[in-house]
């Protein structure tokens, strides 16, 4: 696990190119403290830091090859590159320098060109520098696992692990995105291929770029799709217990000792009962019902093995939320973001490598919310028209879980469903929004495109598939990557494996869900492993008892100084932000999401435009 940054720019005089690769390297020394290196040549710098896994001492990057053609910087693991090696000694003659996966993706390239990213099987992003045509080749994963970001700038291509890295650019204009801020608001990250810093990119996972003559092209080799096999559920079970198996294996694979993070359900639980290494982590808090670090440590003490635990203040929560922030480049309001990153320094202090169990919702069917009840399968058989008149007749009355019933009924599930996060709608987010920043741009012309690739499909497919693209890429694995890399260790995420969506696929709704029983198929299959209550434990994730906390004035008076602030009305009309927290406050109305969505913004600009 590492992280480059650089630039292609052909304005060879106007500053010191080698001093701002090197702030711009720099930057991102978390995410490689082992060693750093650097190639410049003509238009183009390529800056890179190591955080050694594999090939210990023959690793190093950037690798050019002999006749100095092509130069790679490189940020991931390549879990099959053994047998990629093993194909192209055997069958074109290549010769390799070091033991290193990164090696195999540039000698690969010199055979497969813009084929080498499809024939890649683990987590990537990197760009090759062809010196002969003075051009870019990149790539990012299939699922989004590692960032990749690039944006052009008075004629300068910048491209980074970290959008950070650029602002060391002396060509890089910092700027806020008003599209971005408010899609931001409503999905609690930005989902947008535009970064919140207006024009920084996103590389679109299952994506290689090209660069060449100034122009960037991006194209498409990979997309998830969907092909259900007529199969026993047994035979499904069976399936996923042999897949799920030979990926944790190729996850394990390090010249470092491997540990593990575990929570009390069944996700991390099965990877560690597979795994069982030596060391796994755990973290929680003092506050009933919102701390699953008992089930963590009971399994342990079952299979005999390690488990640190950290149980996280409110103090400490609010203290790691400025660095949290930076070290996540884009504001994010997802809670668990903090866990995570306290539980990442706690794995630091033994391991640099841990296995994680992010994924399997998206691939198996985990989540309550693609649950739906048995009276609203039996209501949407009413034609649509007379739901409409329902939910408008009584779409106002005072019991809450009344009047969500007919509502969320109404609509299909195109209009109604963004993911887990649905902080707010349209108009309450421009309500909140200055005069400057609201924006005409609406959460549906995000999921449209989406929705519009699986026409015909069931709901629950339709949720998967928009979850894959958005919710899995730019909120799950950017915290995933961040928070790990702010304590310079690398994530692994085995059920995110190639070979692991290639079966995830097949199966068919029933086998996924089934009435309000979430992962069948997945779940069964973890019974191989792992004991019924934990194969079988409703799903909980990091749960942050914040609402809990903005109740005391302690915290609430932090809050409220921040959205008092004289930067603050650039974005935000204050008098409605004062209103949602007097409200919360109070007792009257739960309005913490939406509070920390805007907290969580304000303290990543003070980061980005105040501080830096």
């Amino acid at each position: 696990m590492c992280g480059f940054a650089g630039f292609f720019d052909t304005d060879a005089v106007a500053y010191d190119r080698t001093a701002v690769l090197e702030e711009m390297s720099e930057a991102i020394a978390h995410r490689g403290p082992d060693s750093a290196g650097s190639y410049e040549d003509g238009a183009v710098s390529l800056g890179f830091r190591r955080l050694s896994i594999i090939d210990l001492a023959g690793g190093d990057q950037p690798i050019v090859t002999e006749d100095g053609r092509y130069v790679i910087v490189f940020n991931g693991e390549i879990y099959n590159h053994r047998e990629l090696r093993a194909e192209l000694e055997e069958k074109h003659g290549i010769k390799f320098r070091t033991n290193s996966d990164t090696e195999s993706i540039i000698r690969a390239y010199t055979v497969y060109g813009e084929r080498t990213a499809s024939r890649l099987r683990g987590m990537f992003a990197f760009v090759i520098y062809d010196r002969e045509k003075n051009s870019l080749y990149g790539a990012r994963d299939y699922f989004g696992i590692k960032p990749f970001y690039y944006g052009e700038f008075d004629g300068a291509l910048l491209f980074g692990s970290e959008i950070k890295s650029f602002l060391h650019h002396p060509k890089f204009k910092k700027e806020v995105n008003p599209d971005a801020l408010k899609m931001y608001l409503e999905f609690q990250y930005s989902p947008l291929k535009e970064s919140i810093f207006k024009g920084v990119y996103k590389l679109t996972p299952g994506h290689y770029f090209k660069y060449e003559n100034g122009k960037f092209e991006e194209f498409e080799y990979f997309k998830p799709t969907y092909d259900p096999k007529s199969r026993s559920f047994d035979n499904a079970v069976k399936l996923i217990e042999e897949t799920v198996a030979e990926s944790v294996k190729y996850h394990e694979i390090a010249d470092v000792e491997v540990g593990a993070f575990l929570s009390g359900g069944v996700d991390s639980s099965y990877i560690v009962s597979d795994a069982k290494p030596v060391h796994t982590y755990s973290v929680g808090f003092k506050v009933e019902g919102f701390d699953e670090t008992g089930y963590a440590s009971e399994l342990c003490r079952i299979l005999g093995i390690n488990n640190e635990m950290k149980e996280i203040t409110p103090d400490e929560f609010f203290e790691a939320l400025p660095a949290v922030q930076y070290h996540s480049d884009e504001p994010h309001a997802n809670l668990s973001a903090v866990p995570l990153y306290y539980l990442s320094e706690l794995a630091r202090r033994d391991v640099k490598v841990v296995l994680s169990g992010e994924g399997a919702d998206e691939f198996f069917g985990g989540y309550d919310w693609y649950i739906q009840s048995g009276a609203s399968k039996f209501y949407k058989k009413l034609p649509m028209g007379l739901r409409k008149f329902f939910a408008k007749t009584l779409g106002k009355i005072p019991q809450r879980h009344i009047r969500k019933f007919f509502t969320s009924n109404a609509e299909r599930v195109e209009d109604t469903y963004i993911g887990q996060a649905f902080i707010m709608g349209d108009d309450e987010a421009n309500a909140i929004l200055s005069d400057e920043y609201r924006s005409s741009l609406s959460y549906r012309d995000v999921t449209r495109p989406y929705y519009d690739e699986v026409k015909g499909c069931d709901d629950l497919t339709k949720k998967l598939y928009l979850d894959m693209n958005l919710w899995l890429p730019y909120d799950i694995l950017l915290k995933a990557d961040k928070m790990t890399m702010a304590h310079s260790l690398e994530l692994r995420v085995p059920y995110l494996d190639r070979e692991v969506w290639a079966l995830a696929r097949t199966l068919t709704s029933a086998q996924k869900m089934k009435g309000r029983h979430t992962k069948r198929a997945f779940r069964e299959a973890a019974r191989s492993a792992i004991p019924d209550g934990w194969a079988h434990r409703k799903k909980a994730g990091f749960m942050v008892p914040f609402r809990v906390w903005l109740r005391d004035e302690k915290y609430s008076s932090r809050v409220r100084e921040v959205f008092e602030r004289d930067y603050t009305e650039k974005f935000f009309r204050r008098d409605e932000l004062l209103r949602l927290l007097d409200e919360h406050v109070s007792g009257e109305k739960n309005n913490a999401r939406a509070i920390y969505t805007v907290y969580s913004f304000l303290l990543w600009y003070e980061q980005y435009f105040v501080i830096r």
